[in-house]
């Protein structure tokens, strides 16, 4: 099932778990389907987007951060 996300929410969401996965399935205590289901999402995530590769990563994401709260706001 195809899912559309913009690249800012992509990139967020992608850094969101690679950055925090273990809090999130520690805090959260993710039964081994809903880890299964992020561990999914994240690989799939990492699949397309190229930009967690550049050197200039953090100031992508930087920006992708910022345009998501100027979309939706804080």
């Amino acid at each position: 099932m195809p899912l559309e996300l913009d690249k800012d929410a992509a990139l967020v969401l992608f850094e969101f778990l690679a950055s925090r996965e273990e809090e999130v399935v520690n805090t959260l205590k993710l039964e081994a389907p809903e880890r299964n289901a992020l561990w999914s999402l994240e690989g799939a995530l990492e699949k397309v987007l190229v930009e967690p590769l550049s050197p200039d990563y953090q100031s992508l994401l930087a920006t992708a951060r910022k345009a998501l709260i100027d979309r939706g706001g804080e």
